[in-house]
């Protein structure tokens, strides 16, 4: 019982980690965005509500079963619950979901432009390609049915007129996939700007995807 607590309460440090990083780098403002974990195959961690991600206390963070159902917190879970809760119970290979409103990620989404190009061998070795996810009304089931059809396949996703959402093994590697999202996002728009892109081509992928290493 008390490896499980200590497991809950650095889980908990975490996350208030992670909200702290996404308010500075600007990924999120006011009350906006929400991160969690898995603790096991039966609860989750979910921040909360109603508070900026940049100043919680790991108290603030929220335990939840599968059904949503509150087990240990004073505040309300986010209001998006439901989109993590579908996304761990379709991915038994994932233990954090990240979702955030990063501003040049969020701008492709605004306008419908997904990115998926071959452009940049980081990307296309952490994070494949990242498609533009239809819209949904936001905190409710609607998100997860246009969610679904990408999850097997992605591990990073544009929510149309929404934002974007990063998925991955704990809850640092869903929050660098954020930061990887959105750096690629502002390397796209300026390389717009100055001309045509430059993609790579079926062959130079292949090889990044079968054998390629990046540091």
């Amino acid at each position: 019982m008390d490896k499980e607590m200590n497991r809950i309460e650095e889980l908990r440090k975490g996350i208030v980690e992670i909200g702290r990083r996404l308010y500075m780098r600007g990924y999120v403002a006011a009350n906006d965005g929400n991160v969690s974990a898995r603790v096991d195959d039966k609860n989750i961690l979910i921040t909360p509500t109603g508070i900026s991600k940049g100043f919680m206390k790991p108290e603030d963070i929220v335990l939840v079963d599968m059904e949503g159902n509150i087990l240990e917190g004073d505040r309300r879970p986010s209001s998006e619950l439901l989109m993590h809760l579908k996304v761990y119970q379709e991915r038994e290979d994932v233990n954090s979901v990240c979702h955030a409103h990063p501003v040049y990620a969020t701008g492709f989404s605004v306008v419908g432009i997904s990115l998926s190009q071959p452009v940049l061998t980081e990307v296309i070795m952490t994070l494949g390609s990242i498609p533009l996810v239809e819209y949904a009304t936001p905190g409710t089931e609607e998100v997860y049915k246009s969610l679904v059809k990408y999850l097997k396949d992605y591990d990073g996703f544009l929510l149309a007129n929404h934002g974007a959402l990063t998925i991955g093994k704990d809850i640092f590697e869903a929050y660098y996939k954020m930061e990887t999202l959105e750096h690629f996002a502002h390397i796209y728009f300026v390389a717009k700007q100055l001309g045509k892109i430059n993609e790579l081509n079926k062959k130079d992928v292949m090889k990044l995807k079968t054998g390629g290493g990046v540091d």
